[in-house]
């Protein structure tokens, strides 16, 4: 295969009108987040108002910004059209590669908070941890840190150190949408 066939078949997204290739291939772990996260969006998502997306919808946040969220939950139907979706969704998900961390963390952080997702999350299969960011007045604020703790690690902290520990995260688009941190990172191992 040519290099320039291979390049149109690799993944892109644009921002700010610049093409940024995205890794080829997402890790095992990187995978199985996005099928737990699909799943549990999907089960409490059935029968309501708005819908769960994972890898390889395109978003068109506008003319020089589209992008490929790893999931994503979007209530607004009209925004949902046949080849992408074009406006921003409720909720964006990114699990984060060494390749992409950097820009997940910053680039895309900052899009999605000038385009008005209400939540985004950034998820570290590593560490098995959750970054919550909630946009309130226009700007994203850091909801809480969500950390899967070894089972050894609990058994040493103190009650109060426990009871600071977040074990739940609550999805900010409905008052009941809560997952336990737990079932994200489920069968996601070490190498």
């Amino acid at each position: 295969m040519a290099m320039n066939e291979r390049r149109l078949k690799q993944r892109s997204e644009i921002i700010d009108g610049k093409t940024i290739m995205m890794s080829p291939r997402p890790t095992v772990n990187h995978n199985t987040i996005i099928v737990n996260l699909s799943i549990l969006f999907g089960i409490y998502l059935n029968g309501k108002k708005c819908r769960n997306f994972t890898d390889g919808v395109d978003v068109h946040l506008d003319e020089k910004n589209r992008v490929v969220p790893d999931s994503m939950i979007i209530c607004n139907q009209d925004i949902i059209k046949r080849d992408g979706i074009y406006g921003a969704p409720d909720l964006m998900v990114e699990v984060l590669s060494p390749s992409t961390a950097r820009h997940d963390k910053i680039r895309k952080k900052a899009l999605y908070e000038k385009h008005g997702v209400k939540e985004y999350w950034i998820i570290d299969p590593d560490a098995k941890s959750i970054e919550a960011h909630l946009l309130k007045d226009n700007k994203y604020e850091l909801d809480d840190v969500y950390t899967v703790l070894p089972d050894e690690d609990w058994e040493e902290m103190t009650e109060e150190e426990k009871a600071e520990v977040a074990l739940t995260l609550k999805v900010s688009l409905y008052d009941d949408f809560i997952i336990n941190i737990k079932d994200i990172f489920r069968n996601v191992t070490t190498y």
